[in-house]
């Protein structure tokens, strides 16, 4: 199967190509054609299968054939749990739209306000935005939502986790109730299934793995350790390895601040990436990145 067997227009297949991608991947496959036949799709897809570009050629596709003149209302709205994967869905919106006549722009919290304010009001056909800034702006009357045609629900089941669920019934209440609707979730538990009954009508369910498995790009080993030795056994790891980027996750903020400084002494460049960290220290820790440590 080819991009262009699923229907995708020749601007998006030439932004495709130039990303460097020919076959695509399972969940495209299966969310691209509802998506453009205007269905409301639940689509269960991990972080690493393609999904964003699962909704974000269909949705740009969309919105290409329909454009709206003069001023750019908010036409389509992606919501995302956090600041850095609403930046990663911004990027691969600009990426595709590189060809089609069509704005984006990404709103979040934890810097100036003032830049996202500007952009808004040079008219934005598709907002990517985390919950807490795109409810501020738009209680400052700084954005309308009264436009939205196509709405994007991304990592549904980690929004409930981080306590996401009465802003997300929030921003329901701000966008026409006449709306293609889009949920992205790595699984569908209970409670998701229970979310989708409120924002999807008549969904499209979409599976692009068995729920609850593992990305298998992804090679799993287990070490066990005592845990005064986890620290020893991960310097060996990388250093014997000659690991030039890896992902830590620790269960406390003053554990990954801890750890860090044992990398450094053992001569391992690491960056922790936390709650209590700004916005402009967590966006240089990912563009810098070698030993990242998060927090879970």
């Amino acid at each position: 199967m080819t991009f262009q067997s699923l229907g995708l227009i020749e601007a998006l297949l030439k932004a495709v190509r130039l990303q460097g991608y020919e076959t695509p991947s399972p969940i495209q496959q299966k969310a691209i054609p509802p998506i453009l036949e205007g269905l409301d799709v639940l689509a269960s897809a991990q972080t690493g299968t393609g999904k964003t570009a699962g909704f974000t050629l269909p949705m740009l596709q969309i919105l290409s054939k329909n454009p709206v003149p003069h001023r750019r209302p908010v036409r389509a709205l992606v919501l995302t749990p956090t600041r850095e994967l609403a930046d990663q869905v911004y990027t691969n919106v600009k990426h595709y739209s590189k060809f089609l006549d069509l704005r984006a722009a990404v709103i979040f919290g934890g810097v100036n306000q003032n830049p996202q304010i500007k952009q808004l009001r040079n008219g934005v056909d598709v907002l990517v935005a985390t919950p807490g800034r795109l409810i501020d702006l738009e209680n400052q009357g700084h954005l309308s939502l009264s436009k939205v045609e196509i709405f994007v629900l991304d990592e549904a089941d980690r929004m409930l986790d981080m306590g996401f669920k009465r802003d997300i019934d929030k921003i329901r209440s701000l966008i026409p109730s006449r709306r293609q609707n889009l949920m992205f979730s790595a699984t569908f538990s209970r409670e998701i299934k229970s979310l989708a009954q409120t924002i999807l009508q008549r969904p499209t369910l979409v599976e692009a793995t068995p729920e609850n498995t593992t990305v298998e790009a992804i090679a799993q080993q287990i070490y066990r350790v005592a845990k005064e030795k986890k620290t020893n056994l991960l310097i060996k790891l990388i250093q014997d390895g000659q690991w030039q980027q890896v992902l830590v996750f620790t269960r406390t903020k003053h554990g990954a601040n801890n750890l860090c400084k044992k990398l450094e002494s053992a001569r391992i460049s690491a960056m922790a990436i936390h709650g209590n960290k700004s916005q402009g220290a967590r966006t240089k820790a990912l563009a810098v990145l070698k030993i990242m440590i998060f927090v879970c």
